[in-house]
């Protein structure tokens, strides 16, 4: 299993005496230290305009940490790419894998938030067209070294790629899949599906299981190991682990239902995003104290024994999986984070790294 660091850049929960300079600083920290415990990956989110998360361009923050690492891999979590330009994010993922020696991991997303959408002064009903678009512009041209497009969205002539990338991405191309429809695109694609622990596992394997059987037939074999990331909390104190979740676990999840504005209507009639409809209908109906009980028994918290058994329970249901680990978010202090990142390395890695230890 590869076991890989989400970091999201966020100041919801932290005060005003965190700046967000120091929000960048801590996370900066926390990634040189994920390179030194032996952790897979490093994964930055793209988001803009919030304390919710401000990483307005994750290729830039790890082109940082290219120099500031040795071996630790370098993944976008993901590029949004209703936001961005092909061409340019072409360019960007092309020179940042020649600054990191081929360390790069390219993951791509639709977003999901309206305010970030009118940010840009993009409607998001046009998110899906634009996502499909240019996914296939930019996974061609970091393929063959020329970028063109003569979709409605990005009509680009045929230009280069320069730096010419010189290593396949194929095998390294991630796609958030957290709708129905964005599952068929990473199956599509021939991406590696990555979810969010957001809901009960025997309700993700059905969408990894239609994942599957899409990528099988559209590209004649199986695909890797799908990619779940979780909010953790690791702590050899099984008191102390439940209330730090029940604090800043269940924080994080507070942040997720104001950014993306999960309790509104609005998802109703947005197109492309009708599946987020039901989930505030589920939210109506079982309320705000279920639901993050809910998020608390998805997520990866509590002492070693136990985070691995919720793992090894998760691999009973979905089988085989890559993770990824969030430690700093919704106000625990960086002390708190790196406490429980060291911990993590030290009495769970090993074990995952291992295949969770299991005969």
């Amino acid at each position: 299993m590869k076991v890989g660091v989400q970091m999201v850049f966020q100041s919801y929960g932290y005060g005003p005496e965190v700046t967000d300079r120091e929000v960048v600083r801590e996370e900066v920290h926390l990634g040189v230290l994920a390179d030194e415990l032996g952790f897979d990956a490093l994964w930055p989110v793209e988001h803009h305009f919030a304390d919710y998360a401000f990483c307005p361009d994750n290729t830039l923050f790890l082109a940082h940490m290219a120099a500031r690492t040795q071996r630790i891999s370098l993944g976008t979590g993901a590029v949004i790419l209703p936001w961005n330009d092909p061409l340019r994010v072409a360019e960007r993922i092309a020179l940042l894998d020649s600054l990191a020696e081929g360390r790069v991991l390219f993951g791509v997303g639709r977003g999901l938030a309206r305010k970030e959408y009118d940010g840009f002064g993009i409607p998001m009903d046009e998110s899906r067209e634009r996502f499909d678009e240019a996914a296939a512009m930019v996974i061609d041209a970091l393929e063959t070294g020329w970028i063109e497009g003569k979709g409605p969205f990005y009509p680009q002539p045929r230009t280069p790629i320069r730096p010419a990338p010189d290593r396949t991405f194929r095998d390294r191309f991630f796609c958030v899949a957290m709708s129905p429809d964005s599952v068929l695109a990473a199956a599509d694609l021939g991406a590696r599906m990555v979810v969010f622990s957001q809901r009960p596992y025997e309700d993700q394997a059905v969408a990894m299981a239609t994942y599957r059987e899409r990528f099988i037939e559209r590209h004649g074999g199986p695909p890797g190991p799908p990619v779940t990331c979780d909010f953790v909390y690791c702590d050899t104190d099984a008191d102390r682990a439940e209330a730090k979740a029940r604090t800043h676990i269940a924080g994080y999840l507070t942040s997720v239902m104001q950014h993306y504005e999960l309790a509104s209507e609005h998802f109703k009639d947005a197109k492309g995003y009708e599946s987020y409809g039901d989930a505030v209908d589920l939210l109506q109906a079982i309320g705000l104290e279920k639901m993050c009980e809910m998020y608390l028994g998805v997520n990866v918290w509590g002492t070693p024994e136990q985070i691995l058994e919720r793992l090894r329970r998760r691999r009973e249901i979905i089988g085989p999986f890559d993770l990824t680990a969030c430690f700093r978010y919704a106000g625990l202090p960086l002390e708190d984070a790196e406490r429980s990142m060291r911990t993590f390395a030290t009495e769970v890695l090993p074990a995952l790294h291992d295949d969770l230890a299991v005969v």
